[in-house]
């Protein structure tokens, strides 16, 4: 069986997506946060795995959103970003996707790579079949990551990692491959961090709750100015 999990915090105005305040208000970054992660847990929820996880910073499991309904809700332990990642990577067995709450483009063909890994892959007839990688990363354009995936978990290659850094993608890599892992690369996504990269993203999935979200936004702001 394969999980995917979204590693997700509550959507509060003035504690997410801190960076598009201004030009948007805190309520208005906390709605395209919502927005995001509605997008990204209705894409893992069409995806053909055997386990879907929210690894939720909240106040409570309740606070999770209903766009969450089929989802397992396990709470963020306290610590540090790399002992929270390094924590569900612990308390899972089963081969594991990890994707982050920021990349509402993310569609199914963004992670295909790894979930057909997984289950085994296809080998050309005329062909041997080619050693599968053990991880599967998903680069970031701002030098971080977007996904993580590993097909025996384990928190180790993750704990000490300096994180929300430009060289956490890099580092993150290297301590995969120092840990003697077969890595293949996932397509590079953008992080949605800042208002252009808002627009960036959003002008790519036009039908997505986060563009419809964006263009709410920008409809009042037009009302304000």
């Amino acid at each position: 069986m394969t999980a995917v999990v979204v590693i997700a915090k509550a959507c509060l105005p003035g504690r997410v997506k801190t960076r598009l305040t201004p030009p948007f208000s805190p309520e208005q970054a906390a709605r395209l946060a919502a927005a995001s992660l509605d997008d990204t847990l209705a894409t893992v929820a069409a995806l053909p795995v055997g386990r879907r996880v929210l690894f939720f910073d909240g106040f409570g499991i309740a606070d999770a959103p209903a766009s969450a309904a089929g989802f397992e809700v396990v709470p963020q332990p306290a610590g540090s970003l790399d002992e929270r990642l390094a924590h569900v990577f612990d308390l899972l067995d089963e081969p594991t996707l990890l994707v982050g709450m920021d990349t509402p483009q993310v569609g199914a063909a963004h992670v295909a790579a790894a979930l057909d890994g997984f289950a085994g892959g296809e080998a050309l007839a005329d062909l041997p079949p080619a050693p599968c990688p053990d991880a599967w990363f998903g680069p970031a354009a701002d030098g971080g990551f977007w996904a993580l995936a590993l097909r025996r978990p384990r928190g180790d290659v993750l704990r000490g990692v300096p994180m929300s850094r430009a060289d956490t993608g890099a580092q993150q890599l290297r301590r995969l491959r120092d840990a003697g892992l077969r890595v293949a690369l996932l397509p590079t996504l953008t992080d949605v961090d800042t208002a252009a990269e808002a627009r960036q993203v959003a002008a790519g999935v036009p039908g997505s709750r986060f563009a419809a979200e964006l263009a709410r936004i920008a409809a009042e702001l037009g009302r304000a100015a």
